[in-house]
């Protein structure tokens, strides 16, 4: 799971202890840049002071995305080496920009699914693997940082792709609350690995 702008790891590590998947190692990784405004925070890359959170794209080309993205790639693809678990069987989350960049990271690998709260695009969606992950969007209806809009908005973008969206709203600002732990964990379990399938630890 991906943290957002100005927090760290262990800002969304925490959640692992409120979803009850015994079979699933976690992981949490720092975003590579420092925040700066705060000393331990991490940023995926700056937001300038106008960013509207409905993403142009030329924003894509941005240096601090490009190694974001590189750098998020490629730990994705290192896990099968160090933890035995495919892609396939690799569930990919993110909060606020750290859902920018599970958009722009995951759409392209074959990864179980995709869980993008309170999240939004940074740019329009275009190239994704056929077939796509599964998508998970939760967003709140009262939040004050990403404007609902950009997260229908990243539905819609993702139903003209045909990619398939599990959509949810909830009466919260811009958090994770425990409704929505709940919406993660059920969807993992019903959607990605539904109680017929193959046991292994994941």
């Amino acid at each position: 799971m991906l943290h957002g702008w100005g927090a760290n790891a262990q800002d969304v590590a925490a959640l692992a202890n409120y979803i009850d998947l015994p079979k699933f190692a976690f992981g949490f990784p720092n975003a590579p840049f420092p925040f700066p405004h705060s000393p331990i925070g991490r940023m995926w890359y700056d937001l300038p002071a106008d960013y509207s959170f409905f993403g142009q794209p030329s924003f894509r080309q941005q240096p601090q995305v490009q190694e974001s993205r590189q750098r998020l790639r490629e730990w994705l693809l290192s896990l099968e080496a160090t933890t035995g678990v495919p892609l396939s069987r690799t569930v990919l989350a993110g909060f606020s920009q750290g859902g920018a960049m599970t958009l722009e990271v995951g759409l392209q690998l074959p990864l179980a699914a995709l869980l993008v709260l309170s999240g939004y695009t940074h740019a329009p969606i275009e190239a994704i693997l056929q077939p796509a992950p599964p998508v998970l969007v939760a967003h709140g209806r009262s939040d004050q940082v990403v404007p609902l809009l950009a997260a229908q908005q990243t539905q819609q973008q993702l139903s003209n792709l045909g990619v398939k969206v599990q959509y949810h709203e909830f009466d919260m600002g811009h958090e994770i609350q425990p409704s929505v732990l709940k919406l993660m964990q059920s969807f993992i379990e019903e959607i990605v690995f539904p109680p017929d399938s193959p046991g292994e630890p994941l």
